[in-house]
């Protein structure tokens, strides 16, 4: 039986954990919390690949994934932003979802990789 490793734990949460070769991130949201959707968004994909990569993981492995939007009416400036990072020959599973979250956060994103 493997072992669960946790990735900067914390009270609440860990940023990542691992068991049986398959990485769990919890939901990232943009550390500029002024900045606009599409901006939002690519902080959150470049947080992703630091915690991917510190996991021994990439966007390429990517399993499933959920988006949390603030606004279904921003969606497009989140799709934008997305399609401009992922991997377009291995695009994982994926909903997005509108949902209240903190304060002036318009995304949150979680996702289930497969290290490589």
């Amino acid at each position: 039986m493997s072992d669960i490793v946790y990735h900067t734990p914390m009270k609440k949460l860990s940023d990542a954990t691992e068991y049986n070769g398959i990485i769990y991130l919890a939901g990232q949201v943009a550390e500029d919390l002024g900045a606009g959707m599409k901006a939002q968004t690519t902080d959150v994909l470049r947080q992703i690949d630091t915690l991917l990569a510190k996991c021994g993981s990439s966007k390429s492995r990517i399993l499933s994934a959920t988006v949390y939007v603030t606004d279904m009416a921003l969606k497009p400036e989140m799709d934008e932003a997305w399609m401009a990072w992922v991997d377009q020959t291995r695009p994982p599973a994926r909903a997005t979802v509108e949902a209240r979250l903190g304060a002036n956060v318009l995304v949150e994103i979680m996702l289930t990789a497969a290290k490589s």
